[in-house]
């Protein structure tokens, strides 16, 4: 690819998020008035994250903690919000810089800049942050403050009580349901991150190694803007894709090998989760198709049945029974659907949930307490809830072949009249297939798809034999 071409593809991605850049002022005074309506009867007290040592005076990266960035849109350290819900008054302690702290790292914000573009009218230096608890604790008996800001403040409120675990349910509840500022950072994350996986697809060959792929992924995001991913990228070849949170990256890519892509970006704070399994050869087998073919199925109809009032808990039982279906008529699994299903018999080979929230944090909560259901099924499910318009959901049905479950005694004997495992085995080799999807809640009808990465069996083929018609396809930046 010329240079010149390069630089043309991330400017049209810079323009992009210069174009569409989000303002969530606004949102984000909403979200701390109604966090104060809601907690009304304490002070809130919130820590933003410190800078953290890797070794020696080496950090990494800075990251804000999302609950703090969720409230204030601030991205550096040593920050604390302090709520007052009785007056209303909120207040934003920053780090006093010095010329030591300018000539090494830089320009931070000072109180003018802060209340001008972040909408927090009191802006203090932390040196008056015991002052101002030994005030505040004057007024209130009862507080919400983070953990690490209740360590901060115990010792100057005394005779007050905390209640962290009420801070953290309030700020799951706020943060379920999305807001358009949001979701246009989720449309942009995950249109980028769709870019980056198809270039990654257009660029597998044998004898790559997994880290050169995650390379293609990182380097992408990086070139478009994306300064953080959302998760370590996953890259796992052969075997090394039924390992569900697989995170060595080494192994060298073989012919005849299935390649599992588990990424996504994060633009201003918000994060994409997009996975995408594919023959490295370009060509599925036979076991790998029929395999792929089932976990499409799969995902495609719980994206359909995803709207408001289904509740999590069905989208998995639904998935389970089609994959129950499948690996059936592959005489993998024997017997009724349902038993296979609330029997836990398909849960050696989809060993995880059907998805979860998505947003600041790649696993985003679930939603408050308030909003927790009954599981009504038999199946281990972490958090049941009915889908709401506003919320975005991963839908990531998977099947792996996964030696340590097909070997385990316990499922063995419990699953011996259930699993064929002499059939099931024979498909180690396959490795596991997982397809991913972020998709937005709507009122009515089929939910919104943030994701646009080729998944047919037809078009993901395509990729290595017709790559330019492929990138015609993809969402319009």
């Amino acid at each position: 690819m010329h240079k010149e071409r390069i630089m043309g593809i991330f400017h049209q991605e810079n323009k992009l998020q210069a174009r569409n850049k989000p303002d969530i002022k606004k949102d984000r005074r909403q979200r701390r008035k109604q966090l104060a309506r809601r907690l009304a009867d304490g002070f809130i007290l919130i820590a933003g994250s410190k800078e953290a040592i890797r070794s020696n005076d080496n950090t990494y990266p800075f990251h804000q903690l999302p609950n703090f960035f969720f409230l204030t849109g601030i991205d550096f350290a040593g920050c604390w919000l302090l709520i007052e819900p009785k007056s209303g008054a909120e207040t934003l302690f920053i780090p006093r810089i010095d010329n030591y702290h300018r000539v090494w790292l830089g320009h931070i914000p000072g109180p003018e800049e802060i209340r001008k573009y972040q909408g927090i009218s009191r802006v203090l230096y932390v040196d008056d942050l015991v002052a101002e608890l030994r005030r505040v604790s004057k007024n209130y008996k009862h507080s919400f403050c983070d953990l690490d800001a209740w360590k901060t403040a115990r010792p100057y409120c005394l005779g007050v009580s905390n209640d962290s675990e009420e801070l953290e349910d309030a700020l799951w509840e706020l943060r379920a349901v999305k807001k358009s500022g949001e979701l246009e950072c989720l449309k942009i994350a995950g249109a980028l991150s769709s870019k980056a996986h198809l270039e990654c697809m257009k660029k597998t060959r044998p004898g790559l190694y997994e880290y050169q792929i995650q390379a293609v992924f990182d380097g992408y995001c990086l070139a478009a803007g994306l300064k953080h991913l959302g998760y370590p990228t996953i890259v796992g070849s052969g075997r090394n894709s039924a390992v569900l949170h697989y995170r060595d990256n080494s192994a060298q890519l073989k012919n005849g090998d299935l390649l599992l892509i588990d990424a996504g970006g994060e633009y201003l704070g918000y994060s994409a989760d997009i996975t995408r399994t594919y023959p490295i050869n370009g060509k599925f087998s036979p076991k790998q198709r029929d395999i792929y073919e089932i976990a499409l199925k799969a995902q495609v109809e719980c994206i359909n049945r995803a709207r408001p009032g289904v509740t999590s808990a069905d989208l998995h039982v639904h998935a389970s029974k089609v994959i129950a279906e499948g690996l059936s008529e592959l005489k993998i699994l024997k017997g009724s659907i349902d038993d296979l299903v609330h029997e836990e018999a398909v849960r050696v080979f989809f060993p995880h949930g059907i998805g979860h929230l998505l947003g600041l944090d790649v696993h985003d909560g679930q939603g408050g307490k308030r909003r927790a259901l009954p599981n009504p099924y038999k199946l281990k499910i972490r958090y049941v809830a009915k889908l709401e318009p506003g919320f975005v959901i991963t839908v990531e049905p998977g099947i792996y072949f996964i030696e340590a479950l097909l070997n385990d005694s316990e499922n063995r004997e419990r699953h011996k009249d259930r699993i064929n495992f002499d059939r099931a085995e024979s498909f180690l080799s396959v490795g596991g297939v997982r397809i991913e999807d972020d998709v937005v809640i709507q009122r009515q009808g089929m939910p919104l798809n943030l994701t646009n990465v080729p998944k047919s069996i037809d078009d993901v083929e395509a990729v290595r034999h017709r790559p330019r018609l492929i990138g015609k396809s993809l969402i319009s930046l």
